[in-house]
């Protein structure tokens, strides 16, 4: 028998692995997302002196987009900073806004949009879910990933904006064939 953390282990393992099959992205590449993006955790988490409370980390194939509030123009300063030190980040995409962090009632808006809009990708056969990924902060929305046609870009891009409170869509999504990473 095996243990449980094993168990656990093994579970994650082929969880991400049919994730990157199905998202016709390489185990490599969501690997790399995946040790990038607990780097960068790690990094901020490190940094005494600025709160990055507000602050979301979005990694896909090497491009990162970082989203949300910070206080100062310093400590946004300090956040691109750091961004590049994560290994694997090739881009840093900056949709940080100088403002007070975000008030619960708010977060609670953001995180009701950023899961009705993962179920409409699940639904909608025209878009490949696992292609993207989603970041919702003071009601816009920030997408990155790779789609599949424009067809399936602009398609995503409509899903977002039918959303109640969406206020606008920002996408850093670039539209290429499965299998080129250029």
């Amino acid at each position: 028998m095996l243990k449980t953390p094993l168990r656990l282990t093994l579970a994650v393992l082929t969880l991400l692995a049919v994730g990157a099959c199905a998202s016709s992205r390489s185990l490599d590449d969501s690997f790399s997302d995946i040790a990038g993006n607990a780097e960068l955790k790690g990094v901020l988490f490190t940094d005494r002196n600025h709160d990055y409370g507000d602050i979301d980390i979005t990694l896909f194939e090497g491009r990162l987009m970082l989203t949300g509030t910070m206080r100062t123009q310093e400590g946004r300063a300090k956040l691109m900073e750091n961004a590049w030190k994560a290994d694997g980040v090739e881009q840093v995409i900056d949709e940080v806004l100088i403002a007070e962090k975000t008030s619960f009632a708010q977060g609670l808006a953001d995180t009701r949009i950023d899961q009705t809009l993962k179920a409409k990708f699940i639904a909608d056969e025209d878009v490949i879910s696992t292609r993207y990924k989603v970041s919702v902060s003071r009601g816009a929305v920030y997408l990155i990933g790779a789609a599949k046609t424009e067809a399936e870009h602009d398609m995503a891009v409509s899903l977002a904006r039918t959303i109640g409170g969406v206020d606008n869509v920002f996408s850093h999504v670039v539209v290429r064939a499965p299998g080129n990473t250029q």
